[in-house]
């Protein structure tokens, strides 16, 4: 090639360079400037769903989906704008008890369809509570297990329970109560629609799902026979975004209305920009460690004492956390009734912890510990606790897993220690104390440390067959006391709720009992 040619071929190259580079960049300007449509809304989430099926779910992640596709007989309230543990009707009209408490008789308000528009019936409220039973995994754990479901006429349906069991209508308004269409039981005999329902719905709320592409995106539309208000966006979608970093550049950037579980660093760096609105609330969302009580050598009490002694809380608060959170107290948080100010509380204690080391027979070589990136804070919080216990003479492996391997390992009772949040489906001590400590309830229902103690069991028992809350409570408290000194688990610390999101969405309200659910069909922009 000649130098004029050599020439101009470079002047040439030079000039498509530079006009790509400024496409590049005029389309990233634009990027950055485009917004969502007025009329959509993109929820930026870390993890896909685990399953779909609301008698399945006992996962807040897949309730972002499941809440606003299902309808329940009850529905917590909204007052002053505020998320309220009180409840109202949802498909029912009214309702009445029985004065032993024992007998619960709903009328179903009429109109009210499911996506393919067949109607809402007593007989789809008996199917769906008889289909949740049978499947019998953790959603079923709210319900007694001896209760009885029977049509009365096509709008009205009666629960008659053998004992009473004072939480009952709160337990209506929580997600595994979803009212499902049978015509998924024809459609699918073998299994009552259980791996159809795993990723697609089949409710009568504001929203269905149209399509799940895994790892990547859930896209809900509106229900077209919904009866209740027709809800703002034609296209809810919900984008798998693993890192926090880049789910909160969409939302400063436009590409996302809502950023879920972003970690301190990132919320505060949002709140600097101040581009996006950076929402908190008081929360019973609590995080724990699991300490498998079940399995040698976590079967020990000294050691588990000893762990609970090693772990430094207050460095987790005000280090992890930038100080939005508080220590637990034992398992009944604060702003909870049943919740004891008095009930002794772990601390970072080196000296007690090497001395409960000592009286352990069975000393560990190594611990595992489980975590997932499902919680931006778990693996700083499993690096702290590595770093802590190897001080007290405990060595800790740790595991990082994707959070649905690291959910089987857990209900297998395939580990030494894990870590888990909860938050409570309905006010009640129940969703702490039974849920954690029957040992009925042993794994992924709610029992993740397979604890047992038949005097626990007992006082549980006696907690819920009472309607009394001054009584309740003194059975919680007293079985509390035995399950802290037990240390069944490590009581962590109890965070407030922090969501950022688009300044022009309007009408989110926050339910302490609905984390990581949005109420989209009530939702707006302006």
């Amino acid at each position: 090639m000649s130098n004029t040619a050599i020439n101009t071929f470079r002047k040439n190259t030079k000039t498509q360079v530079a006009g790509a580079i400024f496409l590049a960049l005029s389309g990233l300007s634009f990027a950055a400037q485009a917004a969502v449509p007025k009329d959509m809304l993109v929820i930026g989430k870390a993890a896909d769903p685990q399953t779909l099926d609301p008698a399945v779910t006992i996962d807040n992640n897949d309730w972002t989906v499941t809440y606003p596709a299902y309808q329940r007989l009850v529905q917590y309230k909204t007052e002053d704008g505020k998320g309220s543990t009180q409840v109202e009707g949802d498909l029912a009209a009214s309702w009445t008890a029985s004065s032993d408490q024992l007998v619960w008789t709903f009328k179903l308000k009429p109109g009210a369809k499911f996506d393919d528009g067949t109607d809402v019936n007593a007989d789809a409220v008996k199917w769906s509570f008889g289909r949740l039973m049978k499947i019998g995994q953790g959603p079923s754990e709210a319900f007694p297990k001896d209760m009885t479901v029977t049509v009365v006429d096509p709008m009205t349906v009666t629960f008659t329970l053998k004992t009473p069991f004072a939480p009952f209508l709160y337990t209506l308004a929580n997600d595994g109560a979803g009212i499902v269409n049978p015509a998924i039981a024809k459609a699918n005999p073998a299994d009552e629609g259980k791996a159809w329902l795993a990723g697609h719905t089949a409710g009568s709320g504001p929203y269905k799902l149209d399509r799940w592409q895994k790892g990547q995106q859930l896209v809900l539309v509106p229900n077209p026979h919904y009866s209740g208000a027709k809800p703002a966006f034609k296209r809810v979608t919900v984008k798998i975004i693993g890192e926090s970093a880049t789910r909160r550049l969409q939302l400063s950037r436009g590409d996302l209305d809502i950023a879920d579980s972003l970690p301190m660093d990132q919320l505060a760096a949002l709140k600097k920009e101040d581009k996006v609105a950076v929402e908190e609330f008081p929360s019973l969302r609590v995080t724990y460690l699991y300490l498998n009580n079940a399995k040698a050598p976590m079967n020990q009490v000294d050691l588990r004492r000893a762990i609970s002694s090693a772990v430094d809380y207050q460095g987790m608060v005000k280090g992890i956390l930038g100080g939005n959170a508080k220590q637990m107290r034992g398992p009944i948080p604060e702003g909870m009734w049943g919740f004891d100010p008095t009930a002794k509380q772990y601390t970072l204690d080196m000296t007690q912890a090497k001395a409960d080391l000592e009286k352990v027979k069975d000393k560990p070589k190594t611990l595992d510990f489980l975590y997932s990136d499902n919680d931006p804070n778990w693996e700083s919080i499993a690096l702290a606790v590595q770093a802590s216990l190897g001080q007290a003479g405990i060595n800790v492996k740790l595991e990082k897993l994707a959070n649905a391997t690291m959910r089987d390992r857990i209900g297998q009772g395939d580990y030494d220690i894990s870590i888990g949040n909860w938050s409570p489906d309905f006010a009640d001590p129940y969703m702490f104390m039974n849920y954690w400590f029957e040992s009925d309830k042993k794994g992924l229902p709610g029992n993740r440390s397979f604890y047992s103690n038949p005097d626990v069991d007992a006082l549980l028992k006696k907690a819920v067959s009472v309607t009394d809350q001054k009584q309740r409570t003194d059975y919680y408290q007293q079985a509390q006391k035995i399950v802290i000194d037990e240390a069944a688990y490590v009581y962590l610390f109890q965070k407030n709720y922090q969501v950022a999101m688009n300044k022009d969405v309007k009408g989110f309200v926050f339910n302490p009992m609905l984390e990581q659910v949005f109420n989209v069909g009530q939702m707006s922009k302006k």
